[in-house]
């Protein structure tokens, strides 16, 4: 062995010791040392997260109050359709007020035609655009190529935001005139050109959603259809549709609502004629809706009369309709996810 790298004996037992104090406290030392820093290390990371955690509370509560507000702000809307119209139903009979001619002016506030007529229009722009929705959301996602799709998906959802009086104006002076002329119906103000406009506005939110839920089923599922042997249209329409369906029926609803709470569009292309639509060419006959009702005759009502207090009475059935409809949507949806089938 080297003699340089022999280590060094200690002269004495005390020397020896002396040097293994030094040495043991050398270590305590910088243990202690290490202590402090990893001590102050922590500590400072306290400092900096304290501001961060105060930022998240306040960001968390803000968003807390909005979404309450929210919540409220619906809560005072339906508090005060229900302090406006809820007279109606003490001041006129139940016969009268569920009855079949809306005549106002002579007293008669039967709301049956309106909400029959409402109800043709939406179940008739529902079966329009069902199948038109369905079909290009499954062009958009399971056909289309990567590049149509980016450019189709926002241009869809952006035709939802035409105005709707724009849409009005258009099937009055042009497609009104085309389904008198190719059908041979007396008028193209009916219930039928409402519901092809009314297919039209619903359109982008059917697609969008719909959309949506083919986009949310596994990949899994179609690398399975095609390994059994199935092609791709009987992938499509027996695999992948079906497990969409949930998200699907959600679109529909959700359409539906926006056809059915629709106004201006309505009011301008389907004639309003408050009529029962009971016959076999009720569907190309005027017709009108409880929106168009509230629409046309609000500003000329005198503030607490009984026309008044009738028409705040459709608007609360509205009101009662639309929200079932979306709150059966969102139940749809919640029930979906948690089986983990929709993102």
């Amino acid at each position: 062995m080297d003699p340089q790298r022999r280590p060094k004996r200690c002269a004495t037992v005390g020397l020896c010791a002396a040097e293994a104090s030094s040495r043991s406290g050398g270590i305590e030392h910088v243990a202690r040392f290490g202590a402090r820093l990893a001590g102050g290390e922590a500590k400072d990371a306290r400092s900096a997260q304290r501001p961060r955690r105060s930022a998240e509370f306040l960001v968390e509560g803000l968003i807390r109050v909005i979404g309450l507000s929210s919540i409220g702000f619906v809560a005072l809307i339906f508090l005060f359709l229900l302090r406006e119209g809820l007279p109606v139903f003490w001041e006129v009979s139940p016969a009268n007020l569920f009855g079949t001619d809306w005549y106002p002016t002579f007293g008669f506030f039967g709301t049956l035609p309106l909400f029959l007529g409402s109800l043709l229009v939406t179940v008739s722009a529902i079966v329009i655009a069902l199948p038109l929705g369905v079909v290009t959301a499954v062009f958009v996602r399971e056909i289309a190529p990567g590049w149509a799709r980016e450019v189709l998906k926002p241009l869809i959802e952006v035709l939802a935001g035409i105005p709707s009086v724009v849409l009005g104006f258009f099937g009055m002076t042009i497609l009104a005139p085309l389904i008198r002329t190719t059908l041979n119906i007396p008028t193209g103000l009916s219930a039928f050109t409402g519901a092809v406009v009314l297919a039209y506005m619903a359109l982008p939110t059917m697609i969008s959603i719909a959309e949506d839920a083919l986009d949310a089923v596994p990949k899994s599922y179609r690398d399975a259809g095609l390994a059994m042997g199935a092609t791709q249209w009987q992938t499509i329409w027996r695999v992948v549709v079906p497990a969409a369906r949930s998200g699907i029926v959600t679109a529909v609803m959700l359409g539906m609502g926006r056809a059915i709470g629709e106004t201006m569009a309505v009011m301008m292309v389907t004639g309003n004629a408050a009529r029962m639509p009971l016959t076999a060419n009720a569907l190309f006959r005027p017709v009108r809706t409880m929106t168009a009702t509230i629409a046309a005759e609000m500003g000329e009502v005198a503030q607490g009369s009984v026309h008044y207090h009738a028409l705040f009475g459709i608007g609360i059935l509205l009101f009662l309709i639309t929200f079932a409809i979306n709150l059966g949507a969102a139940s749809t949806i919640f029930k979906k996810r948690r089986r983990g089938g929709l993102r």
